[in-house]
């Protein structure tokens, strides 16, 4: 949408912020040129008397983005999970916004789940009580199917959601827009991505089908995993704007003393919490990115239960691999062969050296490996990390800024169960584990064996492709260099064969 409820929209953004004090706030942990900030507050002061006042008890950034509404709150959450842009100190601040919204009625809920299943609250759940939790783009109640009894959550999106989210992105594009046009410096940030990817986030959270897959999918993913398990989603009392799961019967993770009253072991506790994240990060590449003790619970039998599935990293197999050669190296103290992974995967720029990007992650190493075990920080460790890599020419990678944000909540919540935990104790049989399995013999197998299956596809075709190759032979040379690619597509592929058996025997014999 164009039109000046852009303009309008954030003429009364900047004066909220300027009223409520986040103004400043935002334009030191942007670390704003002066020529942002000089414009920001011309316009914004003015016009303080439109800004909301927001709730004086909150911080400025926090109360200014509660009071602009959903958009504004989703934002701010989003933004906790890039401190790369914000900062530590106020990604820290965004983490509250958690559960800050007033519900809407009851009534408006059960009119919608109606409107969505097509028949009457009262025809499919016994109970259905009033709002539980109340977040920025959907509340929660707790109801009893009447099919089978199950206890379950029922969520529903807010009335008119859609709508309002789409007129804020695209004010917020356009405030993205005259940030880069202003500050050519602000654009290594690359405001309009960020804006993008919260648009890609919020639309996925939007249609509540894709959180029920998201689910669905971890929890096929998770089903062996000892001690861990989730909510079942109920497909056929979920839709676009409802999404019904088991209702999560437990002790929240968050509660020391409820946990111990229940006599539950909270060191065994902290240590599963952050193997179990490790293990769906490294193991699937999938993992939940909001592991705050607000999603988590225990229950009666001790099994950590997950819930809340609107925010899921991913991390793509190969990307996987080459931070297990970069952990590997760091465990090693190999930071010669760190470097060259960088260098390899084509993360830092070839023109860089690659001997004094190396000594730079001694500087990131050594201090780690002097550290008491019990302070030792993997969150801190790919914090430094991508610091030295970001001075090298890195590009910020959203999905490692997201395992990075994660990591540190996970440890975090490992730590409030366990303050004297050995963080590195506990993940290095996960970590090791994956190591072996992704760069020794047993991966060079599964290499060879998908090598096999694509190749195997080409089975029938293959005299096809010889016969025309030697066709090739009598005609013209141009021709014959127009269509020469299937043929080095037929030696590449064996090429890789060859090339994958020979490197999976001399792991067997070496």
């Amino acid at each position: 949408m164009r039109g000046p409820h852009n303009i309008l929209r954030l003429v009364r953004t900047g004066a909220t912020l300027e009223r409520t004090g986040a103004m400043g706030v935002v334009m030191d942990a942007m670390d704003a040129p002066p020529l942002v900030r000089g414009t920001m507050r011309f316009l914004a002061w003015p016009f303080q008397w439109l800004g909301y006042r927001g709730d004086k008890a909150m911080p400025p950034a926090t109360r200014a983005l509660t009071a602009l509404g959903p958009a504004y709150i989703k934002f701010g959450q989003i933004l906790s999970t890039r401190p790369d842009l914000v900062g530590d100190e106020l990604a820290t601040q965004l983490r509250v916004l958690q559960d800050k919204l007033p519900p809407f009625s009851t009534e408006l809920a059960k009119k919608s789940v109606a409107s969505e299943l097509g028949e009457p609250v009262e025809e499919l759940f016994a109970d259905f009580s009033e709002p539980v939790a109340a977040a920025s783009i959907a509340q929660v109640h707790r109801a009893r199917a009447r099919d089978t009894g199950d206890e379950v959550a029922v969520k529903v999106l807010r009335p008119g959601i859609e709508k309002a989210f789409r007129k804020d992105i695209d004010a917020f594009y356009f405030a993205a827009r005259m940030v880069e046009f202003l500050s050519p410096a602000s654009r290594r940030l690359r405001p309009t991505e960020v804006i993008a990817h919260f648009e890609g986030v919020v639309m996925g959270e939007l249609d509540l089908r894709l959180e029920s897959s998201s689910a669905s999918e971890f929890a096929a993913n998770t089903e062996g995993d000892e001690g861990f398990e989730l909510p079942v989603v109920k497909w056929h009392l979920s839709s676009r704007r409802v999404m019904t799961m088991g209702w999560a019967d437990g002790v929240p993770l968050g509660d020391n003393a409820a946990l111990d009253a229940a006599g539950h072991d909270r060191v065994a506790l902290g240590e599963r919490v952050l193997q179990l994240f490790l293990s769906h990060a490294l193991r699937d590449g999938y993992f939940h990115a909001d592991m705050h003790q607000g999603n988590l619970k225990v229950a009666a039998n001790g099994n950590i239960i997950a819930y809340d599935f609107g925010i899921m990293g991913h991390i793509d197999e190969y990307t996987r691999r080459v931070y297990a050669e970069i952990l590997y190296g760091f465990i090693k103290r190999d930071y010669r062969r760190v470097a060259e992974v960088h260098f390899e995967a084509g993360y830092v720029p070839a023109d860089r050296d690659v001997d004094e990007f190396a000594r730079a992650l001694r500087a990131v190493g050594e201090p780690i490996f002097g550290m008491d075990a019990s302070r030792i920080s993997m969150g801190s460790l790919l914090s430094y990390l991508f610091e030295v890599t970001e001075r090298f020419g890195m590009e910020t990678r959203t999905e490692l800024i997201l395992l990075q944000r994660t990591m540190v909540v996970v440890e975090g919540v490992a730590r409030s169960l366990s303050p004297d935990i050995n963080i590195w104790k506990v993940a290095k049989p996960v970590v090791e584990s994956y190591i072996k399995q992704s760069i020794g013999p047993a991966a060079a197998l599964r290499d060879l064996g998908k090598t096999l299956a694509v190749l195997a596809r080409y089975g029938p075709r293959l005299p096809v492709i010889v016969e025309n190759a030697l066709i090739r032979q009598s005609m013209p040379q141009e021709e014959v260099s127009e269509r020469r690619w299937p043929t080095y597509l037929l030696w590449g592929a064996l090429g890789v064969l060859v090339g994958s058996g020979a490197m999976a025997a001399g792991f067997w014999l070496f």
